[in-house]
């Protein structure tokens, strides 16, 4: 990248060290994977290039915003509302999290028997290899989980992290409790940008992410094509990229994506075959690099039609978020309403979700269910065996995995994978 960007990342106290091996490594891997597919949309040209300036013109654009006086807030989980964050004159981005490469610096201060996600994250920040950390001026954690709610202690020692209380049930009560949290995070939102969340401002603000959702909607509604017109690697770039660039541009761009992928269901154009296995995915989430289960899947000459997960339809679920007109509190709690739908492994009971990948299984005509859980992560490897039970007695084949971001996993998962879709044939 442009001698611009390392003077930027110098300026944000970046590794140079460290950041340069992953840049180096980051574009070969992407190659291999992404660009020797076949039969690839044009309008995905608009994502390969989002990351191939992955830490480069959306973070000079961070940088920017905050020359301007804006402030930037970086999240982990689809339960930070991100309309407030815009309705104050902030940003929201997603933070770095997918990669093995920086789990062993995560190990320095975190247990090794913790999940991948949450010690690449952490070793993302304190080796300061991940701009989007460095360019923050709050991170906003959740308890979805014991592990993050412990962790969040820990990296506060690093960065100002502020935490929101997610309940364990949606209960009439825990809607109150989350109501009360996006009450108090809108004070501390105001208290960092100085600006006050307005009905009006958070109005505008849930009108854009409205638009970004309906678009990513309207992808995953074409992705119920035979033959299905994008690849499953293809779609989740999408929505990974989704976390961190400009709202409004990447509804833009995923709209132009779907004119294109619509064009191809008219004319029965697919990127395999009318009767290639239709795997659905689900599980714990899949962050920028994470790419290994949509690869291992479609390299048996598979398709991933849909994914279950945080980078997936739980973006989704609860539509558009309703936008009252009788001030800010009707507005946090529509927007809690919406929120409280996403069925996260945290909750309990969780039929909701159980019922929801099922519907996934039958709408999307899914041949078999890929299951998978980062190892040490318990909610999603304990609630495998009711969504297992349940998708067998539905008739639905599922074969549950568990892993890591390692190369040593992947050649584990490989094997399994292929044999997996071989029974499905």
């Amino acid at each position: 990248m442009s001698d611009e960007y390392r003077a930027m990342w110098e300026k944000l106290n970046i590794n140079m060290r460290r950041h340069d091996a992953l840049m180096g490594a980051l574009p070969a891997v992407f190659e291999k994977i992404y660009l020797g597919q076949r039969g690839r949309p044009q309008a995905m040209g608009f994502y390969d290039y989002v990351v191939s300036e992955i830490h480069g013109l959306r973070v000079k654009e961070l940088v920017e915003h905050k020359e301007k006086g804006g402030k930037v807030f970086g999240a982990f989980c689809v339960y930070v509302p991100e309309e407030v964050i815009i309705a104050a004159g902030g940003i929201a981005v997603g933070l770095c999290g997918g990669a093995d490469f920086s789990g062993p610096t995560g190990e320095q201060i975190l247990p090794r028997n913790l999940c991948a996600l949450i010690k690449s994250a952490v070793g993302f920040k304190i080796g300061r290899i991940c701009p989007y950390f460095q360019v923050a001026d709050l991170i906003i954690g959740e308890t979805t989980c014991d592990g993050k709610k412990k962790t969040w202690e820990i990296l506060d020692e690093y960065v100002p992290t502020y935490v929101m209380d997610l309940p364990n049930s949606r209960s009439t009560a825990d809607r109150a409790l989350w109501i009360s949290e996006l009450k108090r995070f809108v004070g501390k939102v105001e208290e960092v940008t100085g600006n006050k969340v307005t009905p009006d401002r958070l109005a505008q603000a849930t009108a854009i992410l409205n638009a970004k959702r309906a678009a990513l909607q309207r992808l995953f509604n074409l992705r119920r094509a035979r033959p299905a017109p994008i690849s499953g690697l293809d779609a989740l770039l999408a929505v990974q990229i989704s976390f961190y660039d400009d709202p409004l541009r990447f509804t833009q761009k995923t709209n132009e994506l779907c004119d294109e992928l619509e064009a191809r269901v008219n004319a029965e154009q697919g990127v395999a075959p009318a009767g290639a296995k239709r795997i659905l995915y689900a599980g714990t989430p899949m962050p920028i690099p994470f790419w290994t289960i949509p690869s291992l899947i479609e390299n048996t000459g598979a398709v991933m039609i849909a994914e279950e997960s945080c980078t997936g339809t739980r973006l989704l679920v609860g539509g558009q978020t309703t936008i009252p007109g009788d001030g800010l509190d009707a507005q946090l709690a529509a927007i809690a309403d919406r929120q409280l739908q996403t069925n996260c492994a945290c909750f309990t009971p969780n039929d909701a979700r159980i019922d929801d990948i099922l519907r996934l299984a039958q709408e999307y005509q899914a041949d078999g269910v890929v299951h998978f859980s980062l190892s040490f992560c318990q909610t999603y490897n304990l609630e495998a065996t009711r969504v297992s039970k349940a998708l067998e007695k539905a008739g639905v084949p599922v074969l549950v995995l568990e892993g890591d971001y390692t190369e040593e996993q992947a050649g584990q998962l490989k094997t399994r994978i292929g044999a997996f879709i071989e029974t499905l044939s």
